[in-house]
């Protein structure tokens, strides 16, 4: 690592919902009706989890330390000896009163909370992974971190995450007047790294005095833990409700406030829009996918189960043979 760059993390937060302890835990506290939120999708596994650890050796080896979040249990091919490797138990960092948890909300909000966490931080779900080589200037850069503008609509329905998104935003207009914003950061809000969509969709959004949201990838982001520090200390009562719910609720905020504060407020780099790429995985798009994962055509891909994910078990097969002829070689992490 060069003497004047500041050390990078990665943070990824997994769970084995086939494990028999974590459901029966899981299903003593979950009373609910079930909702897209918190439906079977967002736990099945897609069994792909070591070509994370095998894209991340390959093409960012210049990531200081792993940080990976788990409810207790471990993948069995893990060695977890591994220097370059952190395991963190929810009850390591996140506070005694929102536990047991079964919401990425409470786990994401908490995340600065980790001990020995580096100031510069990508947060991973375990489905985005890095699949060409990056450098640290990707992710970060004159101490902040990189990512794509452009102002967005919110949507709002049964499968999206627009509840969420919509709680972020009504946040981020109480701080901030989007006029101000705009001629502060108007360089990066119409750099042509954004590309010409969103160059576009934030133009025509400019007549709107209000915030009306923020595109997003849905791909890893880059964090300073100070934004989640200043969000902790101005929006205590709001993320400590969040924290209190067992599940994700449509009235919670989530880890996107902290993205969305980072680019109201000009605190980060353009990066160019193409650099990540979210593949919400259907049948009209899995055959593009399946070219994409060993093309090297992005440096991040998010392959995000779905429930317009049919025949899943024959993709989940498809997806490992694909990641395996970009990534055929086992890493440092697998014993």
């Amino acid at each position: 690592m060069s003497e004047n760059r500041k050390p990078i993390d990665f943070v990824i937060i997994w769970v084995d919902g086939n494990d028999p302890e974590w459901r029966a835990e899981k299903d003593k506290y979950d009373t609910s009706v079930k909702s897209s939120a918190n439906s079977e999708v967002r736990y099945r596994d897609w069994d792909n989890l070591r070509y994370w650890f095998r894209g991340v050796e390959k093409f960012a080896p210049w990531v200081s330390k792993i940080h990976f979040v788990t409810w207790g249990h471990l993948p069995k091919w893990l060695d977890t000896s591994n220097p370059k490797l952190n395991i963190i138990n929810h009850k390591d960092y996140i506070p005694e009163k929102y536990l047991p948890t079964f919401s990425s909300h409470t786990i994401e909000l908490n995340i600065h909370r980790i001990d020995g966490l580096a100031d510069q931080f990508v947060y991973f779900n375990d489905d985005m992974f890095i699949t060409a080589p990056t450098k640290p200037e990707d992710f970060f850069r004159n101490g902040k971190p990189c990512d794509t503008f452009a102002l967005d609509c919110i949507c709002f329905n049964k499968d999206s995450a627009g509840f969420f998104n919509g709680a972020d935003v009504t946040i981020i207009n109480e701080y901030f007047e989007k006029k101000a914003a705009m001629k502060k950061n108007f360089k990066k809000w119409f750099n042509p790294a954004n590309g010409f969509k969103n160059i576009v969709r934030t133009t025509l959004l400019i007549p709107w005095w209000y915030f009306q949201g923020f595109y997003y990838q849905h791909t890893p982001s880059c964090f300073l833990k100070s934004t989640f520090e200043e969000l902790w200390e101005k929006e205590p009562e709001t993320l400590e409700t969040t924290c209190s719910h067992k599940f994700r609720k449509s009235s919670d905020v989530n880890q996107w406030l902290m993205k969305f504060w980072q680019l109201a407020s000009g605190n980060f780099e353009v990066r160019r829009d193409s650099f990540a790429y979210c593949y919400h995985v259907k049948e009209e798009n899995f055959k593009a996918l399946m070219q994409d994962i060993p093309s090297k055509k992005h440096c991040m891909l998010c392959i995000n189960d779905t429930s317009e994910t049919l025949d899943f078990e024959n993709k989940k097969a498809k997806v490992i043979e694909a990641f395996d002829k970009l990534l055929p070689e086992k890493s440092a992490f697998e014993k």
